[in-house]
């Protein structure tokens, strides 16, 4: 028996807050759920504005129109609201993923050699400090550090243009007229985003690959990387990363798109062979070493680039305490702010 549409328009849930209304791309509406099993929370309703521009955002926060907004603001615009005096920020450290992923099946990109110079020849260290405001920190695995399976004793790629060009010489690049190859990147019209990709497309053009950007809007964007038209695109994970089953989502060979997330099209049986054990393994510590074991294996084929795990910022009105952030940066917070009204 199929939900059909109630499940959309009344969700049901066990937890601290029910659902009231939405109305698509300007608001949802929740409530306390005063029979919920755990604490309840001290607030009665709260409204999620649907507010695509971040400058708008800002502004909103500004004039006191909007009281919270969790990783929603440009690093910059962070910087100049920590200035107004009506306003307070919590930041910590995030579990989302910023990465660069390459096409395996590209007749250039096959080459685990020209992905591991790619790596060399990026330096994430201006982007962190100068697009980032180093409200993020380097990555070296799909997984946060803050996971159980976390293995940070993976192959690092720190910064080195020679390495990235003896690399590409081995692969059979020689520099003509200074130019080795040209690569595509596809991105969104995410500000941050375009920045990253010039950026690459300057640092690859110091080891002879000529980076071609093209921009489109999201959707657009998303089609053509589950369809695998691209070379190179750059994404992040939001949550999903947290538990090592990703593992499985992102590079077993049975999950090429759409039945997955490779949209590499990665294939290492080796890899299939330990993710399908690990996640039938019922000993933590095995598990823990087999994953371990994958992050070595994808750390030296790299059909991602792991680049950073960005801050959770959160931006509230004073009138709003009680928030703490979590790893993930979800709204847990919500079950413990509180509204403090002057007096």
């Amino acid at each position: 028996v199929g939900s059909g549409a109630e499940i959309t328009d009344h969700p049901m849930g066990s937890g601290p807050f029910r659902f009231v209304s939405a109305q698509q791309d300007k608001e949802v509406t929740i409530e306390r759920n005063d029979h919920y099993w755990g604490q309840k929370s001290k607030i009665k309703t709260v409204r999620f504005m649907v507010v695509p521009d971040t400058t708008t955002r800002a502004l909103e926060l500004r004039k006191g129109s909007a009281d919270i907004a969790i990783n929603a603001l440009t690093p910059d615009m962070v910087l100049t609201l920590q200035r107004e005096s009506n306003l307070q920020t919590l930041r910590a450290p995030g579990t989302v993923l910023g990465y660069l992923a390459f096409h395996i099946r590209d007749s250039i990109l096959k080459d685990a050699r020209i992905r591991q110079a790619l790596a060399y020849a990026i330096d994430r260290r201006p982007i962190l400090e100068y697009l980032w405001r180093d409200f993020a920190r380097p990555a070296n695995s799909i997984l946060p550090p803050e996971s159980w399976a976390y293995n940070g004793d993976v192959p690092h790629y720190e910064h080195n243009p020679e390495r990235a060009r003896e690399l590409l010489r081995q692969a059979g690049y020689p520099e003509v007229n200074g130019v080795r190859f040209h690569l595509t990147m596809k991105t969104s019209t995410e500000e941050s985003t375009r920045l990253m990709a010039a950026v690459f497309q300057q640092q690859l053009r110091e080891v002879g690959i000529v980076l071609d950007i093209r921009t489109y809007e999201f959707a657009t964007f998303f089609s053509d990387v589950t369809h695998g038209e691209f070379q190179l695109y750059s994404l992040r994970w939001i949550g999903g990363n947290e538990d090592p089953d990703i593992f499985e989502y992102v590079f077993h060979s049975e999950k090429f798109a759409p039945n997955g997330a490779n949209r590499s099209y990665y294939s290492n049986p080796r890899v299939d062979a330990l993710i399908d054990q690990a996640r039938s393994e019922l000993d933590q510590n095995t598990r823990k070493q087999l994953y371990a074991e994958i992050q070595r294996i994808l750390a030296e084929e790299l059909p991602y680039i792991d680049l950073w795990y960005q801050d959770n910022v959160l931006i509230h009105s004073k009138r709003v305490q009680g928030l703490t952030l979590n790893p993930s940066g979800n709204y847990d917070f919500l079950k413990t702010a509180e509204l403090v009204h002057n007096r």
